[in-house]
């Protein structure tokens, strides 16, 4: 019955990838004085009875670098997108104009960038969390499958493989950052 192990590697991957995707998207949500759709997406309108992402209920432009525009479809929630980007920690003042809303993206100051990469860097770490804790589930499985009898050799074996794949997730998390800390830090 031990020669049949077979770690789903290809399990451990996806789940990897998830969390990696999951931290692009954090990433995302965090201002680099560039204007981008992708900042809105975190944030949540109280429409028609329940949370909806902004991208649901109007269309979502980058006209110049330092502007977004949402085209809010339903005048009724003009009000309600305004206050949900105020309320949403972004830093970011609407202007209202008809059923477009405007958001001038400002200049981010020196302090405000050191505090973006920090938060860029408690991201990252959520983000090798997540990778390390699924290694902790594939590593469970070896040592389950060690004790209904696999052999040392195979137990190195997947244990070897589990760390690979974990240590080379890990290399992504951190180059990301770098990438995400140097957008950010620049002027």
């Amino acid at each position: 019955m031990s020669d049949d192990f077979i770690l789903d590697t290809d399990d451990l991957q996806r789940r990897m990838d998830g969390a990696m995707a999951n931290l692009k998207t954090e990433f995302a949500s965090l201002r680099t004085g560039r204007a981008s759709g992708s900042m809105l997406e975190p944030i949540m309108v109280d429409a028609y009875g329940s949370q909806t992402p902004i991208n649901q209920v109007g269309t979502v432009n980058v006209p110049e670098p330092r502007m977004v525009t949402i085209n809010v479809w339903d005048k009724g929630l003009v009000g309600k997108v305004e206050k949900a980007i105020r309320e949403s920690g972004l830093g970011i003042n609407p202007q209202l104009n008809g059923t477009i809303i405007m958001l001038p993206i400002p200049e981010l100051n020196e302090e405000r960038r050191r505090e973006l990469t920090k938060v860029a860097g408690q991201y990252a770490e959520h983000g090798r969390v997540s990778i390390r804790n699924i290694r902790r589930d594939g590593m469970d499985q070896i040592k389950k499958a060690k004790s209904d009898g696999m052999s040392e050799d195979d137990q190195k074996f997947w244990e070897t493989e589990v760390q690979e794949l974990t240590d080379k997730m890990i290399k992504v998390v951190d180059t990301s950052l770098e990438t995400k800390q140097e957008e950010i830090m620049q002027v």
